[in-house]
């Protein structure tokens, strides 16, 4: 089953919180997975990471340029789970 993200909040900088539909939450530093490039550029301003928001028919995180990351990602960033194999890691390929 795919995790669904159903709360996101900002906790300053680039570090989100982050709650699941399976009960998991915890927080991230975006600094620390996502490198500032393409789509993501705009994260690189802590106020655009603040942006961020769970649409009503989504299931993960959002920005207003559209850029959005996988709820699978972002559950393995958040526990510190291993990333699936089928990830394509950001600047690889």
């Amino acid at each position: 089953m795919i995790p669904r993200v159903v709360a996101v909040e900002h906790l300053g900088g680039h570090r989100l919180h982050l709650a699941f539909d399976d009960g998991v939450e915890g927080s991230i530093d975006l600094a620390a997975h996502l490198e500032w490039q393409g789509v993501f550029e705009p994260l690189r301003d802590p106020a655009y990471v603040a942006l961020a928001r769970v649409p009503i028919d989504g299931d993960t995180i959002e920005w207003p340029s559209g850029a959005d990351i996988d709820p699978v990602v972002l559950r393995c960033w958040v526990t510190g789970e291993p990333l699936p194999d089928w990830v394509m890691r950001m600047g690889e390929g």
